[in-house]
């Protein structure tokens, strides 16, 4: 019998030109919203000599000032509201651990938002009814969680609310309450079938047919990884805290291409790194997102340092934008090269006998940057020229020097949630 599946939305199927035109209309309304509310927004828009009113077209969003995770901070911690605080129901924020968290509020219409699109979220990424979903993203002032549970449970599907870390408990609930849907970063999901077969599971075996992957960026080879050492489908899932949390945009199970931004709720452009000037569609640059709906915290032109490229539809009406897989803030400066911790994962990955733990550790070395790269073995494998090899291959297609260690499985500290690629030991 095949499976029922949800249906569709409309707007996830109409055309270009009215999605557009509900674009322009909700974007007038974000900025006067926020002109008209947030004193930091009035500054800013005066200063670049722009008013809402000036909006005619879409391309006139490229006429208004960016925001920086800097604006959200200077203005800590409730300065970017642009409601009252009786109207606001929910706070989340950042960890601060660069600095003053980023605090984000909502009101009732924007927790609905949310759960909406993490619904459709959700749904894209494969849910049928009668699923369950093991979330084990933290719940908390960290956005995951509750974004992941309250989308679920808007799907009308059963949600097992686990949380992160406590890995045997997490294997052992998976093999008792067989949840078909997991909800968690890829790096941890590592970590859990690395306990299954600890314990003598077969992490193939499990009840889990869709993994719904987020909150730190990860490569179509640990895709590979994780879907070849499971049951699963690993679907990738993309959104942060200052935008609304996750559910910005969504891969779909009918393509696995990219993921489906929700535009009609997020205006998504891409801009240059260096000069912050617009970026044809197709071109490779840094993620910026206007919000078109969100009533407490509207952010115009937010730059998120995400780097990646907007794609045509396929599986929805809606554009793509291409898996995250570094930020312009996570580029490391190692001996005047450009690096991401990402181009060593992909590498690594290369290697069958390598598995994805890694850990890059910078140090000096008298004037100059050390690099050393620290990847465990993977199960069952034999170091032969593992560290050579990959120590070759960093020089050739990254342009860095680096000294590689294969060392013993589990080595390397494990995360429960965003895994620790880069440890910096280089004097500040």
């Amino acid at each position: 019998m095949k499976a029922r599946k949800f249906p569709l939305e409309p707007v996830e199927k109409g055309s270009r030109k009215a999605l557009r035109e509900l674009q322009l209309k909700r974007l007038k309304w974000s900025l006067k919203h926020a002109y008209e509310n947030v004193p930091a927004y009035r500054r800013k828009f005066d200063a670049a000599g722009v008013k809402p009113k000036d909006l005619k077209t879409l391309a006139d969003l490229s006429r208004f000032p960016f925001t920086t995770k800097s604006d959200l901070r200077d203005n800590y911690p409730f300065g970017m509201f642009a409601v009252p605080m009786d109207r606001i129901v929910r706070i989340h924020a950042s960890s601060g651990t660069t600095g003053k968290p980023t605090v984000v509020g909502y009101t009732q219409k924007d927790i609905d938002t949310w759960t909406h699109v993490m619904a459709r979220s959700i749904r894209a990424a494969g849910a049928r009814p009668g699923d369950k979903v093991h979330v084990a993203y933290g719940y908390g002032l960290f956005t995951g969680g509750l974004g992941a549970h309250y989308g679920a449970e808007k799907l009308g599907l059963a949600v097992i609310p686990l949380s992160g870390g406590m890995t045997e408990r997490q294997v052992q609930l998976i093999g008792d309450f067989k949840p078909e849907i997991i909800m968690v970063t890829p790096s941890y999901m590592l970590a859990i079938a690395d306990e299954m077969e600890k314990q003598g599971l077969d992490p193939k075996k499990s009840s889990l047919r869709l993994g719904i992957f987020g909150a730190e960026p990860w490569t179509n080879e640990m895709r590979a990884q994780i879907e070849a050492r499971t049951s699963l489908d690993a679907i990738d899932i993309y959104g942060l805290s200052e935008v609304i949390g996750p559910g910005v945009a969504q891969e779909c199970i009918e393509t696995k291409d990219g993921l489906t931004i929700w535009e009609d709720h997020f205006y998504p452009e891409i801009v240059d790194p260096q000069t912050g000037a617009p970026l044809p569609e197709g071109e490779k640059g840094e993620l910026v997102f206007t919000s078109l709906t969100k009533e407490a915290m509207p952010v115009i032109r937010y730059r998120t340092r995400d780097l990646t490229r907007l794609l045509p539809p396929t599986a929805r009406s809606m554009r793509r934008m291409e898996k995250i897989t570094g930020r312009s803030d996570d580029m490391l400066i190692i001996r005047g090269v450009n690096v991401f911790p990402t181009q060593i994962e992909e590498l690594i990955l290369k290697h069958k006998e390598l598995s994805p733990h890694y850990v890059m550790e910078l140090s000096k070395d008298g004037p100059l940057d050390h690099l050393t790269v620290m990847v465990e073995l993977a199960p069952g494998a034999a170091d032969a020229q593992s560290a050579a090899s990959l120590e070759h291959e960093i020089k050739a297609y990254v342009g860095v020097t680096a000294e590689v260690k294969v060392v013993p499985i589990s080595s390397i500290e494990r995360s429960i949630g965003k895994a620790k690629r880069v440890i910096d030991k280089r004097p500040k």
